[in-house]
């Protein structure tokens, strides 16, 4: 296993943080964008500060996308916290936790990893910044061996009602097998078999669902059973599941290809085009 190497497209970088200052420009971001935009409710201490943390910040990876447009400036707009199994063992427990029972997955998984804390800055939210995260996420896969990743993903608002089409479809289409699904914790778990299966509109549905959950999804992503509401952060929570096999294929491929296409010019050296 190698080392994690930077990608560079274009003004962006992504790495993993190797300062704690690069770390708390991580955590400065995930504060703008989970308490001041989406309205999650801060500790007086993240208040303060204006940082999003907590314990396992420490332990844990941070993988960052830098912007460099500006000269003698780099900015962190977007963000990952990867937690492997060596990390958690430190603390005791993944972060998830709090929500589901994942222990299906630390015995029938492999090596696992849970991602989470997850986002990018308003101006950044495109195509170019998402296909770096997720070739970093490919990359830290591979580099560590990683057999399945896992995490929390939000829908925004708490009300289940509104949310009753996408919760439904992903309970009827997409729950992860037996031996490997997390089950919301009981005192936490609200049902996602809201409605039946004929009255599920899978257009409806897939249109409601947020970019990241789709995203899973397409490299055959699946579900825990049942949703947590998270009324910290304003969210309604599922537990996602990839088998990474599925990712480092899909992803090698596609910068394989967008390398050789990039070859003829010259001038993009170590660009990767977006596919």
């Amino acid at each position: 296993m190698g080392a994690f190497k930077p990608v560079i497209a274009g003004n962006q970088i992504i790495r993993l943080a190797a300062s704690r200052d690069e770390v708390e420009a991580a955590q400065r971001l995930r504060y703008s964008v989970f308490y001041e935009e989406m309205g999650a409710q801060p500790h007086p201490e993240m208040a303060a500060t204006e940082r999003d943390f907590d314990a396992f910040d420490d332990i844990c990876d941070h993988l960052i996308v830098i912007d460099r447009r500006e000269a003698n400036q780099s900015t962190v707009v977007g963000t990952y916290r990867f937690m492997r199994q060596c990390h958690a063992a430190r603390l005791g427990r993944f972060y998830s936790t709090d929500e589901y029972d994942v222990s299906p997955l630390s015995m029938n998984g492999g090596r696992v990893m849970e991602l989470g804390r997850s986002c990018v800055a308003p101006d950044f939210r495109s195509r170019q910044t998402m296909q770096l995260l997720w070739r970093g996420i490919a990359q830290y896969v591979s580099t560590h061996g990683i057999d399945l990743m896992f995490g929390c993903a939000s829908f925004p608002g708490t009300d289940l009602n509104a949310l009753a089409q996408p919760l439904s479809y992903l309970h009827h289409h997409h729950l992860a097998p037996k031996e490997l699904r997390p089950c919301a914790i009981d005192e936490r778990y609200e049902s996602m078999h809201i409605l039946k299966p004929e009255d599920v509109d899978p257009k409806q549905a897939l249109r409601a669902l947020p970019p990241l959950i789709k995203g899973y999804l397409r490299l055959g992503g699946y579900v825990g059973d049942g949703a947590v509401v998270d009324h910290q952060f304003n969210t309604t929570d599922v537990c996602i599941i990839v088998k990474t096999d599925l990712i480092s294929e899909r992803y090698s491929k596609r910068y394989e290809i967008a390398k050789e296409r990039a070859m003829p010019n010259h001038a993009q050296g170590p660009l990767r085009k977006a596919s």
